[in-house]
């Protein structure tokens, strides 16, 4: 992460493409820390059915008017859909960044109508929104059966990498857009245009350094050294860890529940419609 934001500085008008690199692999460790989750509460049984047990967990603020999902199967799935949208959301914003920089219409930094960055940041910032929402509800439903893994570190380190780190950039590129920054700085028109990218690579540069020792913490492998397991060669390591079968699957049941509901809603709605139009007749 650091190393790309240090390439970032060094190459600031490549920085989209190397910016590209970035945003899918915070998508796919969004992914990583869901199934971490998952995975850990599985370990103990069939946490769904648990979860049916416990106190019902209400919609966080702004959504308490919405009804609250059922513990239990509901539940998980929907934080688990909710979390995994970005898997899918933010790659796709990303290849139509690198489209628009290619057709001279992204703009980055630039908050105009007929530049793409706006409409990209404006996505990008909802399902940030939805998968944190997500993660955040899914925690506190599950807190109880996570608290020995210390999950308040981890969460913490997450947010602060992949979403803390996105709505700085988004801060600096008003600040840059607005002259707020470009004044104080006081820099000619050619450096305001990557002035955004080089302070949020500058200070991710920075954060990471900080980032590196809490995770070295909150993420440590002390738990699972085994010594009567067999050790894996690096190389069985590694291609353990590049295998992005999971991942596959895990998006094509994701578009399978997206598409059956568009059609469970069409089919609801349908009937309505009908008689709306034969009242209107």
């Amino acid at each position: 992460y650091t190393l790309n934001a240090w390439m970032g500085i060094i190459y600031p008008d490549q920085t989209i493409y190397m910016d590209s690199f970035r945003e899918c692999y915070e998508a796919y460790v969004i992914y990583n820390f869901m199934m971490y989750l998952l995975n850990y509460l599985n370990a103990e049984g069939d946490f769904e059915v648990q979860l049916t047990s416990k106190p019902q967990v209400n919609h966080m603020f702004p959504f308490c008017w919405l009804t609250p999902w059922k513990m239990g199967r509901e539940l998980v799935h929907n934080c688990k859909h909710g979390i995994l949208q970005y898997t899918v959301v933010r790659p796709l914003t990303t290849a139509i960044a690198l489209l628009c920089e290619w057709l001279g219409v992204y703009g980055e930094g630039e908050f105009e109508g007929d530049k793409a960055f706006l409409y990209i940041i404006a996505v990008n910032n909802c399902s940030q929104f939805i998968a944190m929402y997500c993660l955040v509800l899914f925690y506190l439903a599950n807190r109880e059966q996570l608290r020995p893994m210390k999950p308040f570190g981890k969460f913490l380190c997450i947010k602060a990498v992949v979403f803390f780190s996105f709505f700085q950039g988004v801060l600096i590129a008003v600040l840059v857009y607005t002259d707020v920054l470009s004044s104080v700085f006081h820099t000619n028109d050619d450096a305001t245009k990557t002035m955004s990218a080089k302070i949020q690579n500058f200070l991710i540069c920075i954060e990471m350094f900080l980032a590196a020792i809490a995770h070295h913490y909150s993420f440590s492998h002390k738990p699972y050294v085994d010594g009567l397991l067999q050790h894996q060669s690096l190389c069985e390591t590694l291609m353990a860890m590049w295998d992005l079968r999971d991942v596959q699957d895990n998006i094509k049941e994701h578009f399978t529940v997206v598409g059956s509901g568009l059609k469970r809603a069409r089919s609801e709605t349908s009937p309505l419609l009908a008689d709306v139009s034969r009242s209107v007749e």
